[in-house]
């Protein structure tokens, strides 16, 4: 995929953020043809993310594989804001700048005068784009995982009966960056009919609660708490099961509907199994999973998973091939999501794109 339509070219973003949330969405403006400034302090080693480096990586290298990962198409440049000079010249860039992203504490930017009021007061039309952790005035740190924690996602993912777990990628900072860049994209429209800028604020928070979706609805309005299932969905059935083939790969199935179980049924020569009480309906296959799952396990074994995904997909039948890291990008239609870029010094670095929409106007 490549992106031919640099919709914010002669736009200048100014990045005061690190880690991934703000870094992502400054990444994502540069991907669309912004010009994006990342100020790092090189005083105390720069973003953090420099240094998170899995054993296998080249300790010399400047950046670390989830440094590059949010951080491709900026432009770095080192600064202090303890020292006034340094200070100062940020704040230059900052007038001419139609961005700036920030994930300051409210009390840090204050004193450093990078918060919204203070530089607004020189340039009216910046838009700032403010990441925050628990919102308001809760100052408190506030890493990805300890989100996860406290806004009930750690609570339901797991297997029973196990520890609780976080999701393998920080899903929270991810998700916040979507929302501030729909906050940003929104704040650019009403500028380009008011000329006014605007403050964006987008906590952990609140992106993390809002993406509860029918989780919390579950709880909303059907008083029910989620406890951890693995990969199983607590109102469909059979949804998140994983079979193993006799090839010894894995599948899961997604059987939404009940046109849906009985297609599956019929791929693995089972017509009959729907028209049992127990499984002719959604809510009595959620009753009855385990039993259920008992029926098909020793079924899928008999299938290679190629010779099983081949009938399920021929039958419209939702299912998914587990696939690993490695395996996912020696596809074609993810290695046309990978970012290239070589660092000033050679080194390479590699990544996922952030915006993966297709524009054509």
């Amino acid at each position: 995929m490549k992106n031919e339509i640099a919709l914010f070219h002669g736009m200048k973003i100014v990045e005061l953020a690190g880690v991934l949330a703000g870094p992502a969405v400054g990444m994502f403006f540069a991907e669309l043809g912004a010009e994006v400034i990342k100020v790092e302090n090189g005083d105390q080693g720069g973003d953090i993310t420099r240094k998170w480096k899995l054993p296998s990586e080249d300790p010399a290298s400047p950046v670390s594989a989830y440094y590059a990962g949010v951080n491709w198409g900026k432009r770095t440049i080192n600064a202090n804001l303890e020292s006034a000079a340094d200070r100062e010249a940020v704040s230059a860039l900052i007038r001419q700048a139609d961005i700036v992203v920030a994930n300051f504490k409210h009390s840090s930017a204050k004193r450093l005068g990078m918060d919204y009021a203070s530089l607004a007061a020189d340039n009216p039309g910046l838009i700032y784009a403010q990441v925050e952790g628990f919102g308001g005035e809760d100052e408190r740190p506030a890493f990805d995982v300890v989100l996860q924690a406290e806004t009930g996602f750690m609570s339901m993912t797991g297997d029973p009966g196990g520890l609780p777990a976080k999701l393998p990628v920080a899903l929270i900072d991810i998700l916040a960056a979507h929302q501030l860049k729909e906050g940003v994209l929104v704040a650019l429209l009403n500028r380009t009919r008011t000329g006014r800028g605007a403050l964006v604020r987008v906590s952990l928070w609140d992106a993390a609660i809002a993406s509860l979706a029918n989780q919390a609805s579950n709880w909303l309005m059907a008083g029910h708490i989620p406890q951890p299932m693995g990969s199983l969905h607590p109102n469909i059935a059979p949804y998140g099961e994983v079979f193993y083939c006799a090839d010894g790969k894995a599948l899961v199935l997604a059987v939404g509907t009940d046109r849906h179980f009985e297609a599956l049924c019929r791929c693995v020569n089972l017509p009959d199994l729907p028209q049992q009480p127990e499984f002719a309906h959604n809510a009595a296959r959620v009753r009855n999973r385990r039993q259920l799952q008992e029926i098909l396990s020793p079924v899928f074994k008999s299938f290679t998973r190629k010779e099983l995904m081949a009938r399920l997909d021929g039958n419209g039948v939702p299912a998914g091939r587990i696939r690993n890291m490695a395996e996912v990008f020696a596809l074609e239609e993810a290695k046309r999501l990978v970012l290239e870029e070589d660092l000033p010094d050679g080194t390479p670095t590699k990544r996922v794109r952030t915006a993966v929409f297709n524009l054509e106007c």
